[in-house]
């Protein structure tokens, strides 16, 4: 299963990728991306590559291992979070870089194959961890946050309308018998609300996966640190691109460009948000959400 990549002329654009350069992929997933911005900066540039997923990281090894030698000074691959970025980009030797990219979103491989959770279409344990050394599953969050603590899960990190009926609903349950799989929670969140917010487009469970995979992942409190470890390591002229997928993600990066102490060495290349052509939509659906912002480091 190949990882379609997002946005990808867009990226290579904004990134400015180009021959000989050093480039960061803080992201790598399954290497779509990497491999485009590999293949325009050989033989004499650098690619990084980042990946926090032990899966994945497999993956992308044996991925890279067809188009790299082992040796190739070309490509450094490093399992581990963006918010290593520096330590990994030092001993690299990829500092300073001509540019660094987030993709935010969720692999295809993540979704249908690794039996994590991360789809409520699937009957999986509910784990949702991203990297096997985080501590608590999707499960251990349900069972040990109270009502309280759920409902602003829910309303913070899924901007879900109906946080407090569902996680009250999620206290009940719980009493009864343990919430470990992800149809065991579909159930219960049907159960919960309206009919009318059953019978919208969106899923009526989507906020909630999504609430519990951001507060598992401590997704929003990395996006910061990863965005600042990249402004470090970044040469005068260098840039950064960032994918988003849904609003919160979105608001991180605008609000933290939009800081004092970064707005006065960064300007913004995207005055919008750069979206996905209708056609790229057409052939990768999960793309629709896609929302890319770039930005330069003032020479």
């Amino acid at each position: 299963m190949v990882h379609t990549p997002v946005l990808l002329e867009e990226t290579l654009f904004f990134l400015d990728v180009r021959p000989g350069a050093r480039f960061i992929d803080a992201t790598a997933d399954g290497g779509g991306h990497a491999i485009a911005i590999l293949d325009r900066i050989r033989p004499s540039g650098k690619l990084l590559a980042i990946e926090w997923d032990e899966e994945l990281f497999e993956r992308l090894r044996e991925r890279l291992a067809k188009i790299c030698m082992p040796t190739s000074k070309s490509c450094v691959l490093r399992r581990g979070s963006y918010t290593d970025l520096y330590r990994f980009a030092r001993s690299s030797s990829c500092i300073p870089a001509a540019g660094v990219l987030f993709d935010f979103g969720m692999s295809s491989f993540q979704l249908e194959a690794s039996s994590r959770g991360f789809s409520f279409q699937k009957s999986e344990p509910l784990d949702m961890r991203m990297s096997r050394e985080l501590a608590e599953s999707a499960a251990d969050v349900l069972a040990r946050r109270s009502a309280v603590e759920l409902e602003a899960i829910l309303r913070d990190l899924g901007e879900e309308p109906c946080a407090r009926r569902i996680a009250s609903a999620i206290s009940a349950a719980r009493r009864t018998h343990p919430i470990r799989r992800t149809n065991d929670l579909v159930a219960i969140i049907r159960q919960a609300v309206p009919v009318w917010y059953r019978r919208r487009r969106i899923h009526f469970a989507t906020r909630t996966f999504q609430a519990l995979r951001i507060a598992v992942n401590r997704e929003l409190e990395n996006i910061p640190r990863g965005l600042a470890a990249a402004c470090r390591i970044l040469a005068p002229g260098g840039r950064i691109v960032a994918i988003s997928y849904h609003s919160l993600e979105d608001r991180l990066v605008k609000q933290f460009f939009r800081n004092e102490g970064v707005r006065s060495v960064f300007r913004t290349l995207t005055p919008k948000p750069v979206r996905p052509s209708r056609r790229e939509v057409l052939g990768n659906p999960r793309a629709r959400s896609a929302r890319l912002r770039a930005f330069e480091r003032i020479p």
